[in-house]
């Protein structure tokens, strides 16, 4: 770039002096020798930013390399004005592709706040992602590899809550664990949580830390008073929150139920790049956490970690009780909204080593351990791609099986392009994991060839298993009509001898009255982030005639 731009983007980014270290040079070379000096240095590299022509090198050509050097840190190109046009054109493919993440106009005054809302979308991206936190909500103490003390920080990740992991052994954790000591008298068991509400507790699942820091849900109930809400939601990923946001909005007493963390499948996703209005993309995390909170703003209640057990219909109008072990809840309209889980892989060896290097879901906490490991991403969905993009900032190597001959018939386009350029990431068709094993932790995988049963094993530090779905529906009565394979039935889908004088139920209606079902549990739904949200939307009207019915 020449000296009087470059000068021009240093002093555009004068506002993060502050916070971040910032270098400018002329070259792309210099670029990448920078960046290499800073590496080996042990330094990080958050955002490379620079124009959209450069002297020495074709900009896509640099753009790889400065990758090559550091896959974590972001891309950012901003083209002059009177090149911006021609360069949009053709630098588009390279952005389709992922070879950089945003492109912006150069900033047109001193106060260009749409292009530095671009700079600071990028560096929350990565400060979320790739940086350790610099503040904390929470400290789990455990020993490395704890299965539990995994899940538990994963969780805080999907709940938008910085927290550290730290050893026994450490001045923190020396602090928590002396806490402990003094306030039960006895020596802990680990893992040890420091939480937000001031205490520290001993969990033995994830849900225990959930639970106490959202409340039991017949904490609603005051005085041990049956409260009657107008709506309640079980479950709170894409369906359910927009469920949430739309019910709280237009004046129904609205709770929601989830037993895991917010965001559901969704919310582990590290980017969803065609969730419209977010041309930059947006985290699973980053989407749920706004949803939530444009739903507390309404008034929904929230109870989290919770696991609804059972529901037991209203007959004539009577309300709907959910039963959980926190309590019971009493609402006069019932949205189910529970999605999908991962399905088991099935092999022994592999599950026993869950938390271990072997994970369900993208595990996005986890990432940051997969450095200079190979990984292995089973799963051809949209899920899947998403996660070996984001593994592949930190893994050496990143392999997606899947028993299909590829990834055409499950993938989004958009992604199957990002991953045919990305450099560190393979795709094995008509392969299974069958096999895997190590000491204490995974260290390598047998993978089977379905055309000819052949098998070769590969060193993996880390496997993420995204399987397809399988329905969250066997806590549901008999009432409630599933399909073969537990699929909710809705609408004209119900069995006709549940509809009345001829005409079946609503189109989000089960077949059990002010009993409704959205998103991915319902049979036939699209299995798409912002199908799911048309129908969480969509089904408060629904609920509203049915109210004023009783």
């Amino acid at each position: 770039m020449s000296p009087e731009r470059s000068d021009f983007l240093r002093d555009e980014f004068g506002r993060y002096q502050r916070d971040y270290d910032l270098r400018s040079v002329s070259t792309a070379a210099e670029a990448e020798e920078l960046a290499q000096h800073l590496v080996e240095d042990g330094r990080q590299v958050s955002l490379f930013v620079t124009e959209s022509r450069l002297a020495d090198a074709p900009l896509l050509v640099a753009l790889h390399r400065w990758r090559v050097v550091v896959p974590t840190a972001r891309r950012l190109v901003a083209a002059h004005w009177e090149v911006f046009l021609e360069d949009a054109e053709a630098l588009r493919p390279g952005l389709v592709t992922g070879k950089y993440d945003a492109f912006q106009l150069m900033p047109r005054g001193l106060r260009d706040e749409e292009f530095h809302t671009a700079v600071c979308e990028l560096l929350s991206d990565w400060g979320s992602t790739v940086a350790a936190p610099e503040v904390t909500t929470a400290e789990v103490v455990a020993e490395p590899g704890d299965p539990l003390a995994v899940g538990i920080r994963e969780f805080f990740a999907r709940m938008g809550m910085p927290s550290a992991t730290v050893s026994p052994d450490s001045p923190a954790g020396v602090a928590v664990t002396q806490s402990w000591r003094s306030t039960h008298g006895t020596e802990p068991s680990y893992p040890l949580v420091s939480h937000i509400r001031g205490g520290v507790i001993a969990p033995r699942t994830v849900r225990d830390v959930a639970a106490l820091i959202y409340g039991r849900p017949d904490s609603i109930d005051p005085e041990g008073a049956t409260t009657i809400v107008d709506l309640c939601i079980v479950g709170a990923g894409p369906a359910g929150l927009a469920a949430a946001v739309y019910g709280a909005s237009e004046g129904l007493s609205t709770v929601a139920v989830e037993a895991e963390a917010i965001g559901g499948q969704a919310g582990t996703s590290s980017m969803i790049r065609n969730y419209l209005g977010f041309p930059r993309g947006v985290s699973g995390m980053r989407l749920a956490q706004r949803a939530r909170s444009q739903a507390l703003r309404f008034g929904t209640r929230f109870f989290t970690g919770w696991e609804v057990a059972g529901l037991t219909p209203g007959v004539d109008g009577a309300p709907h009780v959910l039963h959980t072990d926190g309590g019971d809840l009493h609402a006069r309209a019932v949205v189910l909204a529970t999605g999908v889980t991962y399905r088991k892989l099935g092999v022994e060896a592999l599950e026993a080593l869950v938390g271990l290097g072997v994970h369900y879901g993208s595990a996005m906490s986890v990432a940051r351990e997969m450095e200079n490991v190979d990984v292995v991403v089973v799963g051809g969905g949209n899920s899947a791609g998403q996660a070996a993009l984001h593994l592949a900032r930190f893994a050496r190597s990143v392999t997606i099986v899947v028993r299909r001959d590829g990834l055409e018939a499950t993938m989004s386009s958009y992604l199957i392009k990002e991953i045919s350029y990305h450099h560190r990431i393979t795709v094995r068709p008509f392969t299974e994991v069958v096999d895997g094993g190590g000491g204490g932790r995974l260290e390598w995988l047998t993978l089977r060839d379905g055309r000819d049963g052949s098998e070769d094993t590969v060193p993996a530090g880390g496997l993420f298993l995204l399987l397809g779905a399988e329905p969250h529906s066997d806590w549901l009565p008999v009432a409630v009509a599933r399909d073969d394979r537990g699929y909710v039935l809705t609408g004209r889908e119900v069995p006709a001898a549940a509809w009345h004088d001829g005409v079946p139920p609503p189109s989000l209606s089960t077949t059990v009255p002010g009993v409704f079902a959205v998103g991915d549990i319902r049979a036939g739904s699209m299995k798409r982030v912002a199908a799911a949200s048309g129908e969480g939307s969509s089904v408060v009207p629904l609920v509203h005639a049915y109210l004023g019915g009783l």
